[in-house]
């Protein structure tokens, strides 16, 4: 497994140098498999780590098929955050790479459900139990279907 930590600044300064609203974004690679924590808010300040990391795992791995990005760690999304969320999205599109949230807390989910974003992505919670044959992504989390039963979001 490869890992890269970032933060967004010039140079990556230790967790207890970072200033309040500055991501941490680790990632990991796992075969054609990336794994992306994202720690505090999700905002511009965000781009630029999360760009680096999904841009350093699609050119390490050629045959990435999944992007994981874990956000249970995420105070805070505006529409910043948002639109870096769609453009990691659309940098992994012409190569058939999924990008799935892992466990989006409210601060996450909501705003993509108000705004229509949120089924543009796969949604998927971690530890929900042992994964169904068949319909569940095969990191072993659960598909959560992100509108009610008659469609609308929640």
């Amino acid at each position: 497994m490869d890992e890269h930590r970032g933060s967004g600044g010039p140079a990556d300064p230790a967790p207890d140098e970072r200033h309040d609203g500055e991501p941490e974004v680790v990632a990991t690679l796992d075969g054609d498999r990336s794994s992306i924590t994202v720690t505090g808010e999700l905002t511009e300040a965000a781009r630029r780590p999360l760009v680096r990391a999904v841009t350093d795992q699609m050119l390490s791995v050629p045959t990435l098929s999944r992007v994981e990005l874990y956000l249970g760690g995420v105070s805070y999304m505006n529409s910043a955050g948002m639109a870096v969320l769609v453009q990691l999205q659309r940098m992994t599109s012409p190569r058939a790479v999924t990008v799935a949230l892992v466990d989006p807390p409210t601060a996450v989910a909501r705003p993509l459900q108000l705004t229509g974003l949120w089924r543009r992505f796969e949604v998927v919670e971690q530890g929900a139990g042992p994964a169904d044959a068949g319909g569940a992504p095969t990191s072993g989390a659960q598909s959560r279907r992100p509108d009610g039963p008659d469609g609308r979001s929640a």
